[in-house]
């Protein structure tokens, strides 16, 4: 078995096993971030059978799955890193899901280009948790208007999503980030990455993004 499925397969049963230690019964949906990565390095795991990867870059996600994808429609592209505006026609040909919705003019050019597509993708709206000025994200307590201007905007909300402070516990945001969501009535939850998934599964996660922990480090780019 290819190290990247035995990667793969562990976090499963870690948290199949975390689940049932705390009787969790959500569906957590693992986002393997293959950002970085040569499809070569990521095939293995589409063989298996998984189906949902992360880029945080357009042009690097149009290169590298738009012939894999064609030959396989059960794929799902999540971008997890931020959308420039500019990209926003290309992003929605090529992904699924889209984890960074941050501002009124970037959902004012998704609800625009959605239309002439007639694709409506999956978002996330990107809270800065933690009101770090060097991050993305809407804040806090301009969460609920935003929410609202969205769905005016006719704009597929499935959840929120959240990247903690890197340097503190993040137990206190996840927590937080599950009462904003909950306050909004929505049922998905993008937060939990290879140091911290299990924590943000235990604070109602239902999606988290895995990378280094299923396909080892980053392969450096020239």
């Amino acid at each position: 078995m290819h190290q990247t499925v035995t990667n793969f397969k562990n976090i499963q049963n870690l948290i199949k096993t975390n689940q049932e230690k705390t009787n969790n019964k959500k569906n957590i949906k693992i986002i393997a971030v293959s950002k970085t990565f040569e499809i070569s390095h990521i095939n293995p795991l589409i063989e298996h059978g998984h189906t949902d990867f992360g880029e945080n870059k357009v042009q690097e996600a149009v290169e590298k799955w738009t012939f894999i994808k064609s030959k396989n429609n059960k794929l799902s592209l999540h971008l997890v890193g931020k959308l420039q505006s500019n990209k926003t026609k290309l992003a929605l040909k090529i992904f699924e899901y889209i984890h960074s919705l941050d501002s009124e003019k970037l959902a004012n050019k998704i609800s625009e280009e959605q239309k002439k597509l007639k694709k409506k993708p999956k978002l996330f709206i990107q809270v800065n948790i933690g009101n770090e000025e060097q991050k993305s994200g809407i804040e806090p307590d301009n969460l609920k208007s935003f929410y609202k201007y969205c769905v005016d905007k006719e704009l597929n909300v499935i959840g929120t999503m959240c990247l903690p402070p890197m340097s503190e516990d993040p137990e206190k945001y996840f927590k937080k980030m599950y009462h904003l969501n909950k306050d909004l009535g929505l049922n998905e939850l993008s937060m939990g990455m290879s140091s911290d998934y299990i924590a943000a599964i235990d604070n109602n996660a239902t999606f988290i993004r895995v990378g280094s922990k299923i396909f080892g480090e980053r392969t450096k780019k020239a």
